[in-house]
């Protein structure tokens, strides 16, 4: 992940109600959860959740599949455990050491080898 990435990526997260869709979706993977039920998990309009959606997409935090008329919603875990090394990567003054404990955590939690595209 380059630096131009990262910072799309944590600007579309610095909304609290994008990083709350964010984190339902985590906590709903591998399945996902279509948009009407974030909607009212969150307890936020429709409309109002598919512009967050759809800047978290934008971002390459999500993604979706089409599933009769139902938009399916899913976090892209790749694209997060690739955030999070990006902002661990040179971590610890040069000791790696001290860092190895959290970055073999990340890798192991999303340890997928899919892209989310």
């Amino acid at each position: 992940m380059d630096t131009k990435s990262a910072l799309v990526a944590l600007t579309a997260l610095s909304q609290p109600t994008r990083l709350e869709i964010f984190r339902l979706l985590v906590r709903h993977e591998p399945d996902g959860l279509p948009a009407g039920d974030v909607a009212r998990h969150l307890d936020v309009p429709q409309n109002t959740i598919s512009a967050h959606l759809a800047t978290l997409t934008h971002a390459g935090l999500l993604t979706s599949q089409r599933h009769s008329r139902l938009i399916v919603y899913r976090a892209c875990l790749p694209r997060l455990r690739d955030l999070l090394l990006f902002l661990v990567r040179d971590c610890c003054a040069g000791s790696p050491e001290l860092c190895a404990p959290l970055i073999a955590t990340l890798s192991s939690c999303c340890s997928s080898p899919e892209s989310c595209s």
